[in-house]
């Protein structure tokens, strides 16, 4: 196996109002947030990760540091500072991308300064769309004018790196609708845009109500209109979901679909780290009260038969797909175990293959569930 770069995600998982289409381990404000003793309870759990896997001497890079929820700009910035001078104590984060979600709808300049001071140097704003109907049905608690906002905000306080969020396949949108959310973001001029198809998961409200949504014809009309549009302004799809300026791809995503390392610290929060030639994850307490009292968590080791899949629903998301030399080294799997899935997926249209680099087409990216059903 080969060494693979290491990332740090962080979970807040409190916020303003729960969304009905969100399965994130988030929960709804009560009260005030326990910061002091959540920053406390992060930096302890970083700890354990520390000492259960790195040799005591060592200070390891960290490629890039994720925050996200929740709402993790409900915090102040003197607890991210504080958070941080803990992270800088035992990590190497000169180089680090550092980014931090925020809610348009919870926007205050002070803290976009603050965060910047801090050393963040990456926002990524949860838009989700530019239209109020929209916004209402989603449950967000910002409208378009908080977007652009929080985003002149942003810009104020520094930040030359920023992110959009933006769904589509909402209720009831049409084509004309979700070109008119992307003109708007494209508009603003960020580095990176992330537009993903909203999707209804299990333990969610609109599981239980079912809302309308768009017939798959016009899904499809609505993911290559947008697509152009996204390249034609400049941006290029690196992902499935994302879309970047040239050089302004997510360093934390890439290392994701990657199958690079990452530890996961927060309540509820998941890490994948590669220890012995054995790929383990970790996920820690839900409810952020149990994890206030016990951050350690549990961990498992991935199986080998789950391992293919496993790397296959992360590197089948990326445009220019992946070597089978970073299958085999991230894996420690021999890359013939590919090649009946491979025939099969090129077969149907869905890959093509030069030498050993291995690619999605537009039918593979389109239809990527089907693609991974050929995994045996």
């Amino acid at each position: 196996m080969i060494d693979t770069p290491l990332s740090l995600y962080i979970h807040f998982p409190w916020c303003a109002r729960k969304c009905p289409y969100c399965d994130f381990n988030s929960h709804e404000l009560k009260g005030d947030i326990p910061e002091t003793r959540y920053v406390e309870t992060l930096l302890r759990d970083l700890e354990v990760e520390l000492e259960s896997g790195f040799e005591p001497e060592l200070r390891p890079t960290l490629q890039s540091i994720f925050m996200g929820g929740g709402t993790p700009s409900l915090f102040s910035p003197a607890s991210i500072d504080d958070l941080f001078k803990g992270i800088r104590d035992r990590f190497d984060i000169i180089e680090s991308e550092i980014t931090l979600e925020a809610n348009p709808g919870t926007f205050d300049q002070a803290h976009f300064d603050g965060y910047h001071r801090a050393g963040i140097n990456r926002l990524s704003i949860g838009a989700q769309s530019f239209s109020a109907d929209a916004l209402t049905r989603l449950g967000r608690i910002h409208g378009p004018a908080d977007i652009e906002r929080a985003y002149i905000g942003a810009r104020r306080s520094g930040f030359s790196r920023i992110n959009l969020d933006l769904m589509h396949g909402l209720p009831d949108q049409t084509l004309e609708d979700a070109l008119h959310d992307l003109t708007r973001a494209i508009e603003l001029e960020p580095e990176h845009i992330s537009w993903y198809q909203l999707t209804i998961e299990p333990n969610t409200r609109f599981y239980k109500y079912p809302p309308v949504l768009p017939k798959d014809p016009v899904l499809e009309d609505i993911f290559i209109a947008g697509n152009d549009l996204l390249k034609s302004a400049g941006y290029v799809q690196y992902e499935v979901s994302a879309y970047s300026r040239p050089t302004e791809e997510s360093r934390h995503n890439l290392n994701y679909w990657r199958f690079g390392d990452y530890l996961g610290i927060g309540a509820g929060a998941h890490g994948k780290i590669t220890r012995a030639n054995q790929v383990i994850r970790t996920t820690k307490n839900r409810m952020p009260t149990e994890y206030l009292q016990n951050p350690n968590g549990k961990t498992k080791i991935v199986d080998s038969s789950d391992l293919t899949l496993e790397f296959l629903l992360n590197a089948l998301r990326l445009t220019n797909g992946f070597d089978l030399s970073l299958f085999e080294g991230t894996t420690g799997l021999s890359s013939s175990l590919l090649d009946s899935f491979l025939e099969q997926a090129i077969q149907k249209g869905f890959l093509v293959r030069s030498i050993n680099q291995i690619t999605p087409t537009e039918k593979g990216r389109l239809f990527l569930n089907d693609l991974l059903m050929l995994v045996d």
